[in-house]
């Protein structure tokens, strides 16, 4: 156990807390602000929804060492901002809450939906509330009270997102001192050997463009990133063995849940069989959550097209292993598959084409997994 030191509600705060601890339970049973509820446990449901640096995180599994000299605002911290004025007079006036248990991190979001999206509709509003989870009033109310700030002129955010920073952790046991952002990633290339185990993938997937023209893509590390939505590379570090060394990182949305997995792995290639394979590791640090993951691939010929055949097997521990189970990753990687395959097609062809960012919504989850189960 150590003293960890922030700013809790613009008030700084310097108290023990063990390695374990998550911020959840820091900030309810030492700091005692107990606005911030604590529901699923796992990241899933949106209770303990606060913001860390003017951005909004699952308390409940952030620890509060990766916090050390953060700015968090719970609930309780609100009570000089116009803005959530607003939204709580909103919620009030569209019957948006009934038990109101949900209410401190549903808040919380539609405070950040606001101040983000100044011109959200219906539907954008509901994916972006995807992340929090109601069970009492159907979201209609809810909904109708973000609608009527966004309508009416709303104050403007006095909580925004901070400069992100890499801020050296307290002495903890789980915790070291990160890079700054623009360094290499701290994951290296030692012990990156094939998975022996984990959850395997499998998909088929067709890109309009001639083999050739999609091959010369594949081997290209900086043009397939930049088709892959939300992969970033870093320089690669220093090649001690086989296969093409790589790093950077991969980041990874679902509502307001966001992980950034910063890693490096190794990539290979035969050109006269065309197939490869990608090896990887990678941690979120502020989750802690590490990924390890192993993708083989096969391309060909397919009149005129390009088929290509993908093999992953991942693992995933910590934090965020919950939303490892198979129907919310086949469900994410299909949607990303999707994109990869427009942006590749278009590179192969020789046009510019970004890929989009790392974002889906819970709906969209929904409605992929619910579509495979009926299909079926």
């Amino acid at each position: 156990m150590t003293e960890l030191a922030l700013s809790l509600n613009g008030a700084a705060v310097a108290e023990p807390a063990e390695a374990r601890t998550n911020l959840a339970d820091f900030v309810r049973e030492t700091c005692h602000k107990t606005g911030t509820h604590v529901g699923c446990e796992q990241g899933v449901c949106g209770a303990c929804t606060v913001f860390v640096d003017g951005r909004p995180v699952r308390s409940c599994i952030t620890l509060a060492a990766a916090c050390s000299g953060a700015e968090v605002r719970t609930i309780e911290g609100f009570d000089d901002d116009a803005l959530m004025a607003r939204l709580r007079e909103a919620f009030t006036s569209h019957h948006a809450l009934q038990c109101g248990y949900c209410t401190p991190g549903m808040l919380v979001t539609a405070y950040d939906i606001v101040r983000r999206l100044p011109d959200a509709d219906t539907a954008t509003i509901r994916s972006e509330l995807s992340g929090n989870l109601c069970r009492c009033t159907g979201y209609a109310g809810i909904v109708a009270a973000i609608e009527a700030v966004l309508a009416n002129d709303p104050p403007a955010a006095v909580v925004v997102p901070l400069p992100r920073q890499r801020r050296a952790r307290p002495a903890l046991a789980v915790a070291t001192a990160a890079p700054p952002e623009s360094a290499a990633p701290v994951a290296s290339l030692d012990g990156i050997e094939p998975l022996t185990d984990g959850t395997r993938l499998a998909r088929t997937i067709t890109v309009p463009a001639p083999l050739a023209d999609v091959w010369a893509v594949l081997t290209d590390l900086d043009a397939i990133a930049a088709c892959i939505p939300g992969a970033q590379l870093a320089e690669p570090p220093a090649s001690d063995g086989d296969g093409q060394p790589f790093a950077g990182a991969y980041k990874v949305a679902l509502g307001p849940v966001t992980a950034t997995f910063r890693g490096a792995g190794r990539f290979f290639a035969d050109t006269a069989t065309h197939t490869g394979k990608v090896v990887g590791r990678g941690r979120d640090p502020l989750s802690g959550t590490r990924l390890a993951g192993e993708l083989s691939f096969a391309a060909a010929e397919a009149d005129g097209q390009t088929r290509l055949d993908l093999d992953m097997v991942y693992r995933v521990k910590g934090p965020l292993a919950q939303f490892s189970r198979p129907a919310l990753v086949e469900a994410l990687a299909d949607s990303i598959l999707a994109d990869t395959a427009g942006a590749l097609a278009a590179r192969a062809r020789g046009e510019t084409h970004a890929a989009p960012p790392a974002k889906a919504s819970g709906f969209s989850f929904l409605r992929i997994i619910l579509a495979r189960l009926f299909g079926r």
